[in-house]
């Protein structure tokens, strides 16, 4: 499996969650606490899980705002590029030092030659045997797999002294830019009704030019379409779902089926998160977490395939912890663990092993290979 979109070094910082421990002790550790609630919800993503779930890449996030954007507990944010380049720093050393001092545990993926190495890993590495049914789920021993590989993507650029400066994370290996997350400076976000500005295009030029790939999510819909039109890189869409879906004609965030054609048409990727207030029409806080389901999430991912006629512009982006926790995802999900489950569900809908691989791993891994050097 690969998640197109997880904000790992985010939850670290913000949080202090020590994420090679499993989602089970982070949530024990939090209980009573103001986390849970500041995340929306209980800790759903840790490394032991994702193991469990056979993660054998993620598209890991540098994610900052601007200061007052969102609320004051807040720490991934800043008031000056000086700052937003201070954290994005800081993030980027917690994807170096996991990769430096668990080298077992993960790699960083900067070339194809590296996610070459790290997915045949993954292909080589058994499925576990299956617990006789008297088991605990405690009794399996913890598996030796292979290093979980992070492709590193910024999420939101507006820190960025100059359009250029972008040439510098490139460098230490950042391959995947959303230009905004509440934006103004380089185009409109789904917060606003703006469009692209002239540094907006400047940096869409930029990204070209190194090969880097363009992310449309919190693009509004003006702005993703005028770079469809001007971009001449790959493009995806990280984490986003399908607006006709959630019958919410006024979100922004969501794609309408307009935008999944022309991403289609681009060979763009999709992929879906997991947030139920995107996945389920007329959700609301106060719903049981059962009126969600996996049902919902496969209604996304059947939708864009069939604007598409196929299964090779749909992945999952699940964008687990990005701002909700266990309380706004779907039943049948308790942590990142559980997301091959979907898999079953697609099957019952009539989708064969080659569409389960696709959207699983095997899209991602194409955009990976178009926008990673050699």
């Amino acid at each position: 499996m690969i998640d197109g979109h997880l904000d790992l070094a985010y939850n670290v910082l913000t949080f202090g969650r020590d994420l090679f421990r499993s989602v089970q002790d982070i949530r024990q550790s939090e209980r009573g606490t103001l986390t849970p609630r500041r995340n929306n919800g209980e800790c759903t993503v840790a490394v032991p899980d994702m193991q469990q779930a056979r993660t054998a890449l993620v598209i890991a996030s540098l994610f900052v705002v601007r200061a007052g954007v969102l609320e004051d507990w807040e720490t991934q944010v800043y008031r000056t590029p000086q700052e937003a380049r201070q954290r994005w720093m800081e993030q980027l050393d917690v994807y170096r030092r996991w990769c430096e001092d668990h080298p077992e545990t993960f790699r960083r993926v900067e070339t194809r030659r590296d996610l070459q190495t790290v997915l045949q890993a993954w292909q080589d590495f058994p499925l576990p045997e299956p617990l006789p049914p008297e088991a605990e789920p405690d009794e399996r021993p913890a598996p030796a797999c292979p290093p979980i590989g992070l492709v590193v993507m910024m999420e939101g650029a507006e820190g960025l002294r100059e359009p250029r400066e972008i040439e510098d994370y490139a460098a230490q290996g950042v391959r995947l830019v959303a230009p905004v997350w509440a934006g103004g400076r380089f185009c409109g976000s789904n917060r606003d009704e703006g469009a692209f500005t002239r540094e907006g295009w400047e940096l869409l030029d930029i990204l070209a030019d190194l090969g880097m790939g363009l992310d449309l999510a919190h693009m509004n819909e003006r702005s993703s379409l005028q770079a469809l039109d001007r971009f001449e890189g790959w493009l995806c869409a990280s984490h986003s779902a399908c607006r006709a879906l959630a019958r919410q004609p006024d979100n922004q965030r969501l794609l309408s089926d307009t935008q999944i054609r022309r991403i289609v048409e681009r060979d763009g990727v999709i992929g879906i998160a997991l947030n139920a207030r995107w996945l389920r029409p007329g959700w609301s806080a106060g719903d049981p977490r059962e009126s969600t389901t996996l049902k919902h999430v496969a209604a996304h991912v059947d939708h864009i395939c069939q604007i598409a006629g196929d299964a090779r512009h749909v992945a999952l982006g699940s964008d687990l912890d990005g701002g909700f926790g266990l309380e706004r995802i779907p039943a049948g999900v308790d942590t990142i663990a559980d997301l091959p489950r979907l898999a079953d569900v697609l099957a019952e809908a009539g989708y064969n092993e080659m569409d389960l691989a696709a959207i699983f791993g095997g899209n991602w891994q194409t955009f990976l290979e178009r926008i990673l050097p050699l």
